[in-house]
């Protein structure tokens, strides 16, 4: 990284989604902050549900109709610009430069991402007319050198090739392809590598690893899979029910993770040499109800460690646990403040 304090490239702050339903108001996204910095790899996890997607795609606007966001800023700062995105509409023409220019996304399922009826020639060539003002025959050279970067064969047939003709790993690599056709500073990668098998999911991780060395690019990566985590991260943000609950090194999330329901999720993980158990440690109990919160913490009925008013009654604010940690409980503050004054 340039500098001793480089900016963060992407700050979100305190970020509230709200998704208004027939049923009443859903807070998918309640107050997150969370910050990437140049050259950075972010991965963010959590369960299914706990506002992973809809926080990065509110960074590309693209959320849909039903949703807003009710408070915070996302910030881009770009060679000594902030842009709020959070202030801009959807469709207007700084988001647009924004989105697949400077800020790429790759998508979880490449099957419904991709138009089924235009070849990955034209998918890959359509963001850089649009972006960086090449002629048609500069854009097919830059996305065929772009499908080569990705380490796809035969670029010539590539080009002429449909969706649906390639594999899942290919159709990734496409996908890919297209997030850094114009060479963005900031790629979101949306559980890239879910619908595939674990030798292809390792060969998209070591491209991704390798592309980010490349281009200089930052990237948040949103995976269920701590293993994703461990073997791609720089920092871990973990997510539960809209909001951050513990951010830290990969490091310190894996060797001493302070969160109650981060150490829930490792403890779930099996382990190769554990001792032998009939079932798997789980996370008791289900994501609460959106629209029937509990009250005070809203992981309190889930943690081992809610033994009093204070986590029923009281919702935990953020506890610095040094300049680059943060989590969101109240054991943890108690922790903090006993070694704080520890002699």
């Amino acid at each position: 990284m340039a500098g001793e304090n480089p900016k963060p490239i992407i700050e979100i702050e305190n970020l509230k989604v709200h998704f208004k339903m027939r049923e009443g108001v859903v807070k998918a996204v309640d107050g997150v902050n969370l910050s990437l910095m140049p050259g950075e790899v972010l991965g963010v996890v959590g369960e299914s549900g706990s506002g992973k997607s809809v926080t990065v795609r509110t960074i590309m606007q693209l959320l849909p109709k039903i949703a807003s966001i009710a408070d915070g800023k996302v910030l881009f700062n770009d060679n000594g610009t902030t842009t709020d995105i959070a202030k801009l509409a959807k469709n207007s023409r700084d988001m647009r430069a924004l989105r697949g220019g400077k800020i790429g996304m790759i998508f979880q399922e490449p099957m419904t991402a991709l138009s089924p009826v235009h070849t990955i020639g034209h998918q890959v060539m359509t963001p850089i007319l649009l972006h960086t003002g090449l002629s048609k025959r500069e854009a097919e050279q830059r996305a065929k050198e772009t499908l080569d970067m990705v380490r796809l064969p035969r670029i010539e047939e590539m080009m002429r090739s449909y969706p649906h003709q390639l594999s899942g790993g290919m159709r990734q690599r496409a996908m890919i392809a297209t997030a850094l056709a114009c060479r963005p500073k900031v790629l979101i990668a949306d559980e890239p590598t879910t619908a595939l098998d674990v030798t292809t999911e390792a060969q998209i991780l070591d491209l991704l690893k390798e592309l980010k060395r490349e281009l200089g690019m930052s990237i948040v990566f949103i995976t269920h899979n701590f293993g994703v985590v461990a073997d791609i991260a720089d920092r871990v943000s973990v997510m539960y029910l809209g909001n951050v609950v513990e951010t830290g090194t990969t490091e310190d999330i894996f060797y001493d993770p302070r969160h109650p329901y981060t150490r829930a999720l490792l403890n779930s993980i099996p382990r190769l040499g554990a001792e032998k158990q009939p079932r798997l440690n789980t996370i008791p109990g289900m994501i609460p109800d959106p629209y029937r919160l509990p009250a005070g913490c809203v992981f309190n009925p889930r943690c081992s460690a809610a033994t009093d008013q204070l986590c029923r009654t009281t919702y935990p604010g953020i506890t610095r646990i040094n300049d680059h940690r943060m989590a969101r409980c109240h054991r943890v503050a108690e922790a903090v403040a006993t070694e704080s004054i520890a002699p």
